[in-house]
């Protein structure tokens, strides 16, 4: 698998992630084979966040890193704060909190990166700055950014946060694709006109950060895969066409749509099927014609002026 840089860093990994949403629901072995076929396959960033599973998913996910083959050393672990139950919270206290809630159930002295799960309304950008602090200082982090998060809000923390923000985890798949449809539609009096992010992909190209894609597989809000569903007739028909000429799934052909893009977008799979795995990580082998990438985004529905 071809490998990336992050952000402005000089941590570097594959240009496919794993996200571990699910690992709650896999005994410790079968989360083993899972970390084993994805270091395998050239996977070697986790994403796991405080909520999944309630604690559960990061639990699992350390008893499997035992069993496996692969040793923390090798790998990236990034972890999400910030959601608690009906509210989201960026107090200094919680993130702190929550952050050593995570080392434990993760089993480890360090995470490689620390991402603010969803915008809270009522934070405070200095008790971000104090809790990152602490956190760099002690060790316990390595590296820091957010998820879900436009620019404007990004810019606030920046004032007042001294580390580098370098990922920013968005929604973004062939049946969701706001980050580019304005794009298409400068100036125009049709919906896909409507800046909905505040130019988010420009700004995180601009700004060197990386654009890490959660959910690359579903339609609307986590309303369920496009792939294979009978709602979506034409994507489905191209993804087929391109996978037979690649020699490989559709679910690659997807995901080689996503990396296809030169902000070089990072996308995080959440699929916990070692066969689906390896299959997914050749989409790294494809590139896609520019003339293919725009025939699958007017397969998906949209329409270009």
């Amino acid at each position: 698998m071809k490998k990336m840089m992050l952000g402005s860093s000089l941590l570097k990994a594959g240009e496919i992630s794993l996200g571990c949403m699910r690992m709650d629901k896999l005994s410790d072995q079968e989360a083993a084979n899972v970390i084993d076929t994805s270091v395998e396959a050239g996977i070697d960033l986790f994403d796991h966040a405080d909520i999944y599973g309630k604690g559960q998913s990061e639990e699992v996910f350390a008893q499997a890193l035992k069993k496996s083959n692969v040793s923390r050393e090798e790998i990236i672990v990034q972890t999400k704060c910030g959601i608690r139950n009906g509210f989201f919270d960026f107090s200094k206290e919680h993130i702190i909190n929550s952050v050593e809630g995570s080392l434990k159930r993760l089993d480890t002295d360090y995470i490689d990166i620390l991402l603010l799960h969803r915008p809270d309304a009522l934070m405070e950008p200095e008790e971000v700055a104090e809790a990152f602090a602490a956190l760099g200082e002690s060790g316990k982090v390595r590296h820091f950014g957010v998820s879900n998060q436009n620019p404007l809000q990004i810019e606030l923390l920046k004032k007042h946060v001294e580390q580098d923000l370098m990922i920013n985890q968005l929604q973004f798949s062939l049946l969701h694709t706001p980050m580019l449809d304005a794009g298409f539609n400068v100036n125009m009096h049709r919906d896909p006109s409507v800046v909905r992010d505040s130019s988010v992909l420009e700004y995180s190209r601009l700004n060197d950060m990386t654009i890490q894609a959660w959910s690359p597989f579903q339609h609307g809000m986590i309303e369920g895969p496009f792939i294979g569903n009978s709602d979506y007739p034409e994507v489905n028909a191209k993804l087929q066409e391109l996978a037979e000429k690649y020699g490989v799934t559709d679910s690659a052909i997807a995901i080689a749509w996503i990396l296809r893009h030169p902000a070089k977008i990072q996308p995080v799979i959440g699929s916990m099927n070692p066969k689906r795995i390896t299959d997914i990580s050749k989409a790294s082998d494809i590139t896609l014609t520019r003339e293919e990438w725009y025939e699958l985004y007017r397969a998906a529905g949209n329409e270009l002026p």
